[in-house]
């Protein structure tokens, strides 16, 4: 079995910031498996917050043996990007072997559209009203917020998108006195959801502290060993495949959090088309589903996913899957 890695870079449609800085395209990496007669492929996007680099994960790829199934790659890489594009690669490699869809062989009814939040990037109160206007249309906005001046934010893109459900990701910006003071307003405007408000070191402080609106967890959750720490603190997790290590992680931590009581998102890191393609099964009837990478791109993969009015659509088979 072989194994390529491959750097890929595309464009963003516009420069997209949230409370850690900006970017203006999005660096992958994509990796390929083969057999010598069927090839697999999967990308993922390694992520400075968790002290990835591109370099990082491709080493990691690289020390992987040339015989690998899914089984033994969750002993042999953690949990991160690198695991992921492995992963997802041999899930794809896997269905054309088979001649069947990654779906059936996980067991999962056969996939529908869902809704997806589509994210308006962090900037000045006025900038974020005009993004709103232009995306009113939109059924599920996404704010990046996470500065202790986000009150006006907030209000000018409920004033540009007054029937829009919002949902606000923090990325970990707010202190709990920050989120204690707005907590009553987000109900006032409508928010549905608010993500990781505080930083994921400092989440205790949300141990017996109202909860208006559901709270998610994003960075303070990665996969099923996240659970216990969880508790009475949020209401909702965050499910991203290069957090998981790959999509199988990624349906083991949606039995297992819903198990528990939560709530499902289901997000992703600023990528192609097929990074979000193994990620809609995870999203199938989640309570959020956030996977609009390819929507922020001004380019793509050749065959892309397919975003209408009925949301986000799965993948064809000549995408991934």
């Amino acid at each position: 079995m072989k194994i390529e890695v491959t750097r890929d870079v595309f464009r963003l449609a516009q420069v997209f910031t949230i409370s850690r800085g900006s970017r203006t395209e999005a660096k992958v990496l994509t990796v390929r498996v083969s057999d010598g007669v069927h090839q697999g492929w999967g990308e993922c996007v390694p992520y400075a917050r968790y002290d990835e680099t591109l370099e990082s994960v491709e080493a990691q790829i690289a020390g992987l043996p040339g015989e690998i199934t899914r089984t033994a790659l969750m002993d042999l890489l953690p949990a991160g990007a690198a695991r992921n594009a492995v992963d997802c690669a041999l899930w794809d490699l896997e269905a054309k072997r088979a001649g069947k869809r990654v779906w059936e062989l996980a067991g999962l009814p056969e996939p529908r559209p869902e809704i997806t939040a589509y994210t308006l990037s962090l900037d000045t109160p006025e900038a974020m009203q005009a993004q709103a206007a232009k995306n009113a249309h939109r059924p599920l906005l996404k704010i990046k917020l996470g500065t202790p001046d986000d009150m006006q934010r907030l209000e000018a893109v409920r004033a540009g998108a007054p029937g829009a459900k919002i949902i606000i990701d923090a990325n970990e910006g707010w202190s709990a006195e920050v989120y204690a003071d707005l907590a009553p307003h987000l109900v006032r405007l409508g928010v549905a959801l608010v993500e990781q408000p505080l930083p994921a070191g400092q989440d205790d402080a949300l141990i017996g502290m109202e909860r208006p609106v559901p709270v998610c967890a994003d960075e303070s959750c990665h996969d099923r060993s996240s659970l216990p720490k969880l508790k009475g603190k949020y209401d909702v997790v965050n499910i991203k495949l290069d957090k998981t290590g790959g999509l199988t992680e990624a349906l083991e931590l949606r039995r297992a959090a819903l198990a528990e009581g939560y709530d499902i998102m289901v997000g992703c890191m600023v990528g192609s088309s097929l990074a979000m393609a193994p990620a809609t099964l995870v999203a199938q009837g989640a309570l959020v589903t956030d996977l609009d990478g390819p929507l922020l791109l001004a380019e793509d993969r050749e065959t892309p996913l397919v975003f209408d009015a009925a949301g986000v659509h799965p993948p064809s088979a000549s995408l991934w899957g």
